[in-house]
């Protein structure tokens, strides 16, 4: 089995692999970057804390052009999750873009985007229809 590597720091990969953001100890927004202080109230300490798998899709936009490598159409979003942290990603697996629409229920996936020479596998995330 090929080493497994997530394609950002706050993808959790498990068994039922999960987000993680940085939440606000004092007011407790939501980040998935390092912060230094929250933007929403100036408080410098974080905890880690594992995101809903379960979301909303908010708003998207299909996408028609792409860079070459990339396949298009696909669907670029804003999902809101059952704990109400807001995610931009993909919504991945529908039989047509253009089959996505506002309100509907989703849940997190993650895939293969690629392996290098080593075998090391990256792993992506998206939503797909719940």
């Amino acid at each position: 089995m090929s080493e497994l590597v997530p394609i950002v720091d706050y993808l959790v990969l498990t068994d039922s692999s999960y987000l993680e953001a940085n939440e606000c100890s004092e007011c407790s927004a939501r980040f998935f970057d390092r912060r230094n202080a929250c933007a929403a109230c100036g408080g410098t300490s974080f905890t880690r804390t594992a995101i809903s798998n379960q979301a909303v899709l908010t708003s998207f936009s299909i996408v028609h052009r792409a860079a070459p490598s990339v396949p298009v159409p696909f669907v670029s979003a804003i999902v809101k999750t059952d704990d109400g942290t807001s995610v931009r990603s993909n919504v991945v697996g529908l039989d047509d873009p253009m089959d996505a629409e506002l309100g509907m229920k989703l849940v997190l996936t993650t895939y293969s985007c690629g392996v290098d020479d080593d075998g090391t596998e990256c792993i992506a995330f998206g939503y797909e229809p719940a």
